[in-house]
């Protein structure tokens, strides 16, 4: 973004505007950067006069969104440079969560209430199965929950701690729940 902005292009951040990363990022910055947080937020009226523009993103964002945006900003933004800068756990975690919720009755998401990687895996998980619940530990889940179910998918955010996640495998385990996880591969960068 520093480098960008000193060739002259005004910088986009497509995030969360109160993510420690996105702070970071337009902290760096001698101008002020315009962030977008959604497709149904961008300040069309800021665009008219920006002749040529930098866009990165907030590392955890969901990458079907991010598109939605840049595309909208090509309409109205003669020269765009885009860095898809989303990092690979979470890319690849969210390819993952497209598909679990389908194949399984119950999901957990295992993360914290401020993860926004959690959130956005947990939000795309409960669009595609309502029997979705995101924990950040086992003493967070509910018996209830599995109900008739046969079958649990369980993946986590990418900073959550490799042991919180196989403590609350082997909790469904013990308790006779089929769990069907997704490796974890803790990242503590990308929360």
């Amino acid at each position: 973004a520093q480098d960008m902005e000193k060739k002259g292009y005004q910088i986009i951040v497509i995030g969360d505007r109160e993510h420690d990363e996105v702070r970071g990022i337009i902290g760096h910055l001698k101008g002020r950067a315009i962030i977008i947080e959604s497709p149904k937020r961008i300040p069309i009226y800021m665009l008219k006069a920006i002749k040529k523009a930098a866009v990165v993103v907030q590392s955890t964002q969901i990458l079907g969104e991010v598109l939605k945006i840049v595309e909208i900003l090509k309409g109205h933004i003669a020269e765009l440079k885009f860095f898809n800068t989303i990092c690979k756990p979470t890319t690849l975690r969210q390819e993952e969560i497209k598909i679990m919720p389908l194949e399984n009755e119950v999901m957990i998401i295992i993360g914290s209430r401020h993860s926004a990687n959690t959130r956005r895996l947990y939000e795309i998980s409960k669009s595609l199965n309502k029997r979705s619940y995101r924990v950040n530990a086992k003493k967070d889940i509910r018996r209830d929950w599995f109900a008739g179910a046969k079958t649990i998918g369980v993946t986590a955010g990418a900073s959550t701690p490799d042991a919180t996640t196989y403590d609350i495998i082997r909790y469904l385990k013990q308790n006779k729940l089929k769990a069907h996880p997704v490796p974890a591969q803790s990242h503590p960068a990308d929360e």
